[in-house]
């Protein structure tokens, strides 16, 4: 079964750098140097291997801010972003002594034209050619993107920013080249709440440059609109999600190991540190990843046994010998069986985690967010369930994380209360943990005439759904994309930056010239995408849902970005930043050497 870097946004992106970049290199014979910045080597890591790379004629890959050895008699290509540090490092490639033959430039995005001047004044003789392939965002996942800004949620809510608008241009440039990835020309909604109204201002952004990127297409014919549909959301509509202990397997590893850069580190029973990657190459972790941690212990030695079933003997048994000697004949299901060991490992550590510490806090999270508890009942008095995790010695973090989940409960708290809790949870120096959430438009006081209006969204009923009683809690994005999806969304509540897609209208009116009655949902939604942005951020659990929206809906394939990716403790500490030092001025997307 293959998967998920097999598929979605991983094998697009892939494909388009093979056709825009490697295929040009093609016509001109020889192997060839790549120089990549730090975006692009993020971007190429990805989506394919260094032997992807040998097959498409590159031989050796390089940094562009690295001092690197002249190699005159090879042609370079050059894939880097549009910015002065870039374009400044390639001039001194070429200013004085030359390092190559010749160079072949490819910008993730629009070069501006006093860059490509300045490029072309200093070196254009040895530019063979220069083309801009419109990628700059990051495939994640099969159905999970990022811009890679994870300064963005600085720049936008602080409240000493100046570059709101500047970083707000930079996000619409990246959704809009992640649309023409995709090739999709969708209609853009966005929640319509009162101020802050950044996801209003993006929708505008987005919607414009889309019509200006889609104005022509290869025959010079104008292009209409998709049946796709993107929706912006602002982190405000769901501040309880990315806050709560999530219990399925990957949200909850990265909550609560400390995994960098996609790498969690163990110990063997020797002792010994091992690593391993936790990525869509792993066929166990893509079929463990949204599963509850109750399922995942039980499912692994299940799974790896059905992956190699067709490798084990005929009558299904196995033998330690009969183990080695399929083990030496095929390094696959060595890989399996370390797979498995590593995975084995991550669940044993979640568990220890869970029963140490987080079982407590999750039914009193749970009641909190849902406002009932197992059994149904609505809880009354809120305090009732936030006071035993306060009374007990929990970490300063968890503690944090269920007083936001009380007064998000009360969609606001009376000053008198805040200052009590403050001060029971010992951050009296450190209250912009809790304070600092009005800047995103979340109220925590209730008393005020509220900095923003704040509505609540209304939720589906999912009482008949079967869930675990510490696992009640679903993210609001979940609701969003299956209205979306079925057309409920409503047109006050959700507006159209501009004209939308038959397909996608909340009266389901199609043109009159169009033969179809397009009544029918499977009808409406086939072959489509439905894109969500969340601007500030997106949590694991709400990645988990635009999976399980596509499964449901087979016929409609949900695909998911934001600015970064969060984890609760992350999120925390962008809200205790807002306000802590003055804003620095800096280019957004700049690379660091």
């Amino acid at each position: 079964m293959a998967t998920g870097a097999e598929h979605g946004l991983k094998k697009v992106v892939w494909q388009r750098i093979k056709e825009s970049i490697f295929a040009d290199c093609k016509k001109s014979e020889g192997w060839k140097i790549l120089i990549l910045d730090q975006f692009t080597t993020r971007l190429l890591s990805s989506c394919c291997k260094m032997s992807d790379l040998m097959s498409e004629g590159i031989t050796i890959v390089e940094d562009l801010y690295k001092n690197r050895e002249p190699v005159p008699e090879m042609k370079a290509v050059y894939f880097m972003t549009p910015t002065a540090k870039c374009i400044d490092s390639f001039i001194d490639d070429f200013k004085s002594k030359p390092k190559y033959k010749a160079a072949y430039i490819y910008f993730t995005d629009y070069c501006p034209d006093d860059l490509f001047d300045k490029m072309r004044k200093n070196c254009g003789k040895y530019i063979k050619l220069c083309k801009e392939i419109n990628i700059s965002f990051l495939p994640m996942e099969a159905q999970v993107f990022t811009c890679e800004v994870p300064q963005a949620f600085k720049n936008i809510y602080s409240p000493h920013s100046h570059v709101q608008d500047q970083t707000l241009e930079q996000l619409a440039k990246q959704i809009v080249t992640l649309c023409a990835t995709l090739e999709e020309y969708p209609g853009v909604r966005y929640k319509k709440d009162s101020e802050p109204s950044y996801g209003r201002k993006l929708a505008e952004l987005v919607d414009n440059k889309l019509a200006q990127h889609f104005e022509l297409d290869d025959n010079w014919q104008k292009k209409g609109k998709t049946q796709a549909q993107l929706l912006i959301v602002d982190r405000a509509l769901d501040p309880v999600s990315p806050i709560l202990h999530e219990l399925t397997y990957q949200a909850m590893a990265y909550d609560l190991i400390p995994i960098r850069d996609n790498i969690y580190e163990y110990k063997l029973k020797d002792g010994s540190k091992k690593e391993a990657l936790l990525n869509e190459e792993d066929e166990l972790w893509v079929k463990l990843r949204h599963m509850h941690i109750a399922e995942v212990t039980e499912q692994i030695p299940k799974l790896v046994k059905k992956i190699s079933a067709s490798k084990q003997q005929a009558d299904g048994k196995i033998t330690i010998g009969a183990l080695s000697q399929i083990m030496k004949k095929m390094p696959a299901f060595r890989k399996q069986v370390a797979q498995k060991t590593v995975h084995l490992n991550l669940a044993e550590d979640l568990m220890n985690h869970f029963q140490m510490n987080v079982e407590k806090l999750c039914k009193a999270e749970q009641d909190l967010a849902v406002g009932a508890d197992a059994e149904g009942q609505k809880v009354k008095d809120p305090m009732r369930t936030l006071l035993p995790v306060l009374l007990h010695p929990h970490d300063t973090y968890d503690k944090i994380r269920a007083v936001l989940l009380y007064i998000f409960s009360l969609n606001g708290t009376t000053e008198e209360n805040l200052n009590k809790l403050i001060q029971h949870v010992k951050i009296e120096d450190q209250s912009e943990y809790v304070l600092n959430w009005k800047y995103l438009g979340v109220p925590i006081l209730s008393s005020s005439s509220s900095f923003f209006s704040f509505r609540k969204q209304s939720r589906r009923d999912r009482s008949d759904e079967e869930t675990y009683k510490v696992s009640r809690w679903t993210p609001v994005l979940k609701d969003v994309m299956e209205d979306a999806i079925e057309n409920k969304l409503d047109i006050k509540d959700w507006p159209f930056q501009s004209e939308c897609p038959s397909a996608w209208n909340g009266s389901r009116a199609v043109s009159a010239r169009q033969k179809h009655k397009g009544s029918s949902p499977d009808d409406l939604r086939n072959g489509s995408r439905l894109i969500i942005f969340v601007l500030g951020g997106v949590s694991y659990s709400e990645m988990r849902c635009a999976y399980e929206v596509t499964q449901a809906n087979k016929s409609c394939e949900v695909i998911i970005g934001s600015t970064d990716i969060l984890t609760p403790c992350s999120l925390l500490d962008d809200i205790y930043n807002l306000t802590r030092q003055p804003m620095e001025t800096f280019t957004i997307m700049e690379e660091k050497p």
